[in-house]
């Protein structure tokens, strides 16, 4: 996924825009509207179930205090979804996490450094604590594989396919983050390391945590929050007990963390573009806390077939948005960007198109998900070809490519305006650098004024 967030970031990082306006290039004006709308509720829904899954931290690290909390009465419905026990830890989670969406992101990123470094102490602690327990790292990562040939190779293409699934959102949303580097090198820098190296460890991590649990338990447990709560079972000694709650402690501050950077912040951006006269990035960060609270995300997370289903499906909408912003920006306009007209609403501006949307933008994003609609009633229960199941599977690939493709091929049919013959990254309006020269007349202003008063005194 490394070179399609670079490919989605780069914008972001050379004309310091957000998401909502890099999509404005490729589906107008009016036409991203539709696109920021569909990025806003993956938003708000990611952020109700990274609350659902910080709140069973949240009941584990208070087990560890207070055994008892694990005999709470229930006095919720059975069609509820949840109990009494679980509902007041996602409460105690979720409130946890308001405070963190007030300020500015740059303004608590010696939070965000403290999280990395405590959720890795913990994984590693927790990693070591599975291994001594079952003298060994368990017999998964050891036993020969139960299938072979074609069947293997889809059914890892299958499990990747979910993988990409959980980062479709960043990979789509990457300009919100890029926009804010110092430098148009310095987000390829960063996560082209830092991407495979984190995710690669914490996926080794979790396997052979796993494994072990095989050992410990005789059966596989593959969520670390629950193997961590069996930790507690059978009158646990005060450093074990100890042990747990550190352990979820730091659980609990990655998943607010998580929650801040990956949706609080991406929810606010999307919703501000939405309605900029009523919102701002932290009033629509509170918005996708309300939401993912009222949606009782605990339902949605209670099957992991059902959650792998809801993924899948909304990989194959965001896909197919994002080929036509990749495509725009580096084959048919080539880092051309006149910033300027992002803001109009004018006749005859680069990305008016047909009264504020793009005919050719909209064909590709169907054809994205045309190539995938039959493969995703497949994934609902329906019975279809093997073939429709393959591409399916391969969800991000082919939505992505025929959306791209086919909005560059229409793009060459039907000119866009500002489109290029070479590639050179160029705000054609000179907006920033007008900015740029309006911020130094006031500063000269304001110096003028206190040489004034001074003299006046």
């Amino acid at each position: 996924m490394i070179p399609f967030i670079i490919l989605m970031g780069r914008p972001g990082a050379v004309f310091h825009v957000t998401f909502p306006v890099v999509n404005r290039a490729s589906f107008g004006i009016f036409g991203s509207l539709w696109c920021v709308f569909n990025r806003a509720t993956m938003a708000c829904i990611w952020y109700g179930v990274q609350s659902s899954i910080g709140g069973t931290c949240v009941l584990v690290m208070l087990r560890a205090i207070w055994p008892s909390v694990n005999n709470i009465p229930n006095s919720m419905p059975l069609s509820s979804g949840t109990n009494t026990r679980d509902f007041m830890c996602f409460i105690i989670f979720w409130v946890i996490s308001l405070p963190f969406i007030w300020p500015p992101v740059h303004k608590i990123r010696h939070f965000f450094t403290f999280k990395s470094i405590l959720a890795a102490i913990a994984c590693v602690i927790f990693m070591i604590w599975c291994i001594v327990k079952a003298k060994g790292v368990g017999p998964i990562v050891k036993q020969p594989a139960t299938i072979y040939g074609s069947d293997l190779a889809w059914a890892m293409i299958s499990g990747i396919s979910v993988c990409i699934s959980n980062m479709i959102t960043l990979t789509v949303n990457a300009p919100d983050f890029a926009s804010r580097a110092k430098t148009p090198s310095a987000p390829i820098v960063s996560q082209i390391w830092s991407i495979p190296f984190s995710y690669g460890i914490i996926c080794l991590f979790g396997v052979i945590v796993s494994s072990s649990s095989q050992t410990i338990y005789g059966e596989v447990i593959w969520s670390p929050v629950d193997l961590l709560g069996m930790f507690l079972d059978d009158n646990p000694s005060p450093a074990t007990r100890f042990g747990v709650w550190f352990i979820a402690f730091s659980f609990i501050i990655a998943q607010v963390g998580t929650n801040i950077s990956a949706n609080s912040v991406s929810a606010g951006c999307d919703l501000t573009a939405l309605f900029p006269r009523f919102i701002n990035i932290r009033r629509g960060g509170y918005i996708a806390a309300i939401i993912g609270l009222v949606m009782c995300p605990w339902n949605l997370v209670s099957s992991s077939s059902r959650f792998s289903s809801y993924m899948s499906a909304y990989s194959v909408f965001l896909s197919a948005i994002a080929g036509p912003m990749a495509a725009e920006y580096w084959l048919v306009r080539k880092g051309h960007y006149n910033v300027a007209d992002f803001y109009v609403t004018r006749k005859g501006s680069w990305y008016w198109y047909n009264y504020g949307f793009n005919p050719r933008a909209y064909a590709a994003y169907m054809a994205g998900i045309a190539i995938n609609a039959v493969g995703f009633a497949g994934d609902t229960g329906t019975p279809v070809p093997v073939a429709a199941t393959q591409i399916f599977d391969l969800s991000f690939f082919t939505g992505f490519g025929t959306s791209s493709i086919v909005y560059y091929i229409l793009s060459r049919m039907f000119p866009v305006m500002g489109a290029a013959k070479v590639f050179e990254e160029i705000d054609v309006s000179g907006y920033e650098e007008k900015r740029m020269a309006r911020c130094d007349e006031d500063a000269n202003s304001k110096d003028d004024c206190t040489e004034k008063e001074s003299s006046d005194v």
